[in-house]
């Protein structure tokens, strides 16, 4: 039977055979995030509430991820050689986060974020809470 969902409680998960399947998304999922395996090929797609700034940085060098913000407003900072580049993105607005660059965001006011992320070899880093933060 077909049936609708929402991308904050349930995530798509978009195969190279251009298959796309539906599982269920939310905190329990992220808590596993580092040990799935079936998420490394392909891109995952979603939404998530963005209240508050993010604890972390993450990059994905398998490739660019796409970020629309559905409302609200945030800052995205990006951690380029070059140094930090911010990007202030408003409701409606997408941008693409180039492959392999830390990055993370800032919110200015309290929306919806959709997310096409590319899995595999997806890193974390925490967010250094004085100011400075950690070069790789």
């Amino acid at each position: 039977m077909a049936r609708t969902f929402t991308l904050d409680g349930t995530y798509i998960h978009l195969a190279p055979d251009e298959g796309a399947r539906a599982m269920e998304g939310g905190d329990l999922f992220w808590a596993g995030i580092a040990e799935r395996r079936d998420l490394d090929e392909g891109r995952l797609m979603g939404a998530s509430d963005q209240a508050r700034d993010w604890d972390h940085w993450e990059r994905h060098p398998a490739g660019e991820e796409i970020l629309t913000l559905l409302s609200g407003e945030m800052e995205l900072v990006l951690d380029e050689p070059q140094g930090e580049q911010r990007v202030l993105l408003k409701a409606g607005e997408t941008f693409i986060v180039p492959r392999g660059v830390w990055h993370r965001g800032l919110v200015k006011e309290p929306g919806r974020l959709m997310f096409l992320t590319p899995g595999a070899g997806t890193e974390h880093r925490p967010v250094d809470m004085q100011g400075a933060h950690r070069r790789d």
